[in-house]
């Protein structure tokens, strides 16, 4: 840790402060309830928070509890996910539901060891769901936390971060102030989204401006980066299989089943006979991740006919 025990205080006063002056009254900052903390984390992985406020209510309107969310048909669950995106987190969401209906009688688990273990979860929704649940303290990490607890404490993360993941890790449990472990991770998270954020930093109005690893070198990295240039973890949607996955399981929310040679040219508007193989490849995908499945009454792959495909019971 580069920072003594006294400019650790200063970074978490300073930084509770910040939090208690700029906080977003957002829905799950209102509820312990670990299923809804589960149903937020899952919808803000990838997802603008502003977006995610309506769905989240209207998921909880139809799947109130964790027993609803795992008896619900899977169809449902994929279409009440309907223009959030990257599917494929309902139906992980509802693995989880169910493991822990089947495995916990739907009482929740408290400790990261149990959360990370359950389907679905890995180290950062295993982390908040402790947290936010729960209000243990517990160090974890995503994009906005990483961002801080890099530049505050090993400095400019731009163009790339230099410390390891471990290091970080390190650093936020350091960083984190005993008994305060859900408002200092609500802080963090909150504080990366709108004051310390990956391109623009607001360095001038920072209040942690003089223990910060970073400053002032962050600002004339960040403006060093051309424009256009695409950061770490900053994907691309436009074109890509994500798009043509997204645009295939839109087609199969509005119909009962669709055989694969209608979904091609739907999907892809250049679509040719050549592009068999991928489309084949990209269903695939999708059939392995839970989303789709070969109507029973269908022709299957090897069969003689078009194979028909929806979304799961």
């Amino acid at each position: 840790m580069h920072h003594s025990a006294r400019t650790i205080a200063q970074i978490q006063d300073r930084l509770l402060a910040w939090y208690a002056e700029n906080a977003r009254t957002l829905p799950w900052r209102l509820t312990r309830d670990p299923y809804r903390i589960l149903v937020s984390e899952v919808m803000l992985q990838q997802t603008q928070v502003d977006r995610v406020v309506p769905y989240y209510e209207r998921w909880l309107e139809q799947f109130p509890t964790v027993e609803a969310l795992a008896a619900a048909p899977t169809r449902d669950v994929i279409a009440a996910w309907a223009g959030l995106g990257y599917n494929r987190r309902a139906v992980n969401l509802q693995r989880t539901a169910r493991a822990v209906v089947d495995e916990f009688g739907g009482v929740f688990p408290s400790t990261v060891a149990e959360l990370i273990a359950l389907p679905g979860i890995g180290p950062y929704t295993s982390g908040a769901i402790a947290a936010f649940a729960f209000e243990q303290d517990v160090a974890f990490l995503d994009t906005n936390m990483r961002r801080v607890v890099h530049r505050l404490v090993f400095g400019s993360d731009l163009p790339t971060p230099t410390a390891s993941e471990k290091e970080i890790v390190a650093a936020a449990a350091e960083l984190l102030p005993a008994g305060h472990g859900w408002v200092w991770n609500q802080a963090l998270i909150e504080f990366g989204a709108i004051q310390c954020t990956r391109r623009r930093p607001a360095c001038v109005v920072c209040p942690l401006q003089d223990v910060c690893a970073a400053y002032p070198n962050i600002q004339s990295d960040a403006a060093a980066i051309p424009v256009g240039t695409r950061l770490k973890n900053e994907g691309t949607f436009e074109g890509s299989n994500r798009q043509y996955r997204g645009r295939l399981i839109n087609a199969l929310r509005s119909s009962e089943a669709l055989p694969v040679s209608a979904i091609g040219p739907v999907i892809k508007d250049d679509y040719a006979p050549s592009d068999g193989e991928w489309l084949r490849g990209l269903i695939g995908g999708l059939q392995r991740d839970g989303l789709v499945v070969l109507a029973e009454d269908g022709p299957g792959w090897d069969d003689d006919g078009d194979p028909v495909i929806r979304l799961p019971d």
